[in-house]
């Protein structure tokens, strides 16, 4: 009988390296893809120092390793989504459409076209069945420090029939084990924090270079509407930033949401942060296979947020309104919403804010 082959996102990192490992030994048939996603212009991909790292880990395991160059279509589908969504007064999470449109999506392409039955990846999270529905659903890892179930509530349920995530099920300290059985280098290798494609973090002076621009100066204004001040640029602000207003208000004062239209950032108190509500669209359901009036959930609204009892209904076709059971602070349009059915994600939108202007009455 054949071996069940399996291609695995490699990005010569620790955790990749491991989930290649782990298969390998579970007696899977590992092909390796690294993909070039995103590089400075005229640079070949095979240049990048995580392909290199991927390249040397392939051959220590004695896999095959394609490098694969991805970076018209991630520029495409993550880098214009990026740019947009600041420039429309939201803050991205361009992980998440990474992950469903290029990593799985380009994977899954991938094996389709060399014949492989399953895609894998080093993520912290594990795919089972869920034990009412029977769906395809992401778990919580073992490990709560190192969950990353938050930036893949968006794939689907094809994708997820195919995908296996082996480091899910493990400790990081018992990961970075393992890993010595590969290669010290790989072992001690420091584990990547930020966005890939902007590594000092200033995403201002990114979109700034790479949009081509400089963004226009506006008005700050209170809740009221009074003009406290001027404001950089919407793109340089998110909902519940106090650092790097640039102005002295006398008490602390945070932004509190952003005004395209006008051009203005609105400020408040602390206090006028917290709200209980806070509506999402394009949503993907998971678990279960629609969202239900006074369904009981977890929620959280930001990566590093904790899950949160919250109950929920649908108030439009594709809009979703989520009631916390106590105040959430700093809800930010453009992050995700993920909802959770204990330690499976039951799916999730993208954040709206606080107010849906077609709430019915």
């Amino acid at each position: 009988m054949a071996k069940e082959k399996v291609i695995v996102g490699m990005s010569g990192g620790v955790d990749s390296s491991v989930a290649a490992y782990l298969l390998k030994e579970q007696g899977y048939e590992v092909l390796g893809v690294t993909m070039g996603l995103w590089m400075e212009d005229g640079t070949d991909c095979k240049e990048l120092p995580s392909v290199q790292d991927a390249t040397r880990v392939a051959k220590l395991l004695d896999i095959p390793l394609a490098v694969l160059d991805f970076h018209e279509e991630f520029q495409e589908n993550v880098i214009s989504y990026f740019m947009k969504s600041y420039e429309s007064g939201l803050t991205p999470n361009p992980c998440i459409v990474c992950n469903r449109h290029m990593k799985w999506g380009a994977l899954l392409r991938y094996a389709d076209e060399v014949g492989a039955d399953a895609i894998a990846t080093g993520h912290y999270a594990r795919v089972e069945r869920h034990p009412i529905t029977g769906r395809y659903a992401i778990r919580t890892s073992v490990t709560d420090t190192k969950d990353q179930t938050y930036a893949l509530y968006r794939l689907t349920q094809e994708q997820l029939a195919r995908t296996k995530m082996p480091v899910g099920f493990y400790e990081k300290n018992a990961v970075r084990k393992i890993a010595e059985n590969i290669g010290d280098f790989i072992a001690k290798k420091s584990d990547s924090q930020d966005i890939c494609f902007i590594p000092d973090g200033d995403y201002v002076e990114f979109l700034q270079k790479y949009g081509k621009k400089q963004y226009k100066k506006g008005n700050f204004v209170d809740i009221q509407g009074n003009v406290l001040g001027q404001h950089q640029g919407l793109v340089h602000y998110t909902v519940g930033q106090r650092k790097g207003l640039g102005i002295a208000f006398g008490k602390p004062m945070y932004v509190h949401h952003l005004v395209p239209e006008n051009n203005e950032v609105v400020l408040c108190e602390n206090e006028a942060l917290f709200s209980r509500t806070v509506y999402a669209h394009r949503i993907n359901c998971m678990a279960y296979p629609e969202f239900t009036d006074g369904m009981r959930l977890e929620g959280k609204i930001r990566y590093s947020h904790k899950k949160a009892a919250c109950t929920v209904r649908m108030v439009d076709a594709d809009v979703l309104e989520c009631t916390f059971d106590t105040p959430q602070r700093a809800i930010t349009p453009g992050q995700a919403l993920v909802l959770y059915d204990g330690e499976y994600i039951a799916g999730g939108g993208e954040i709206l804010g606080q107010v849906y202007e077609k709430h019915p009455k």
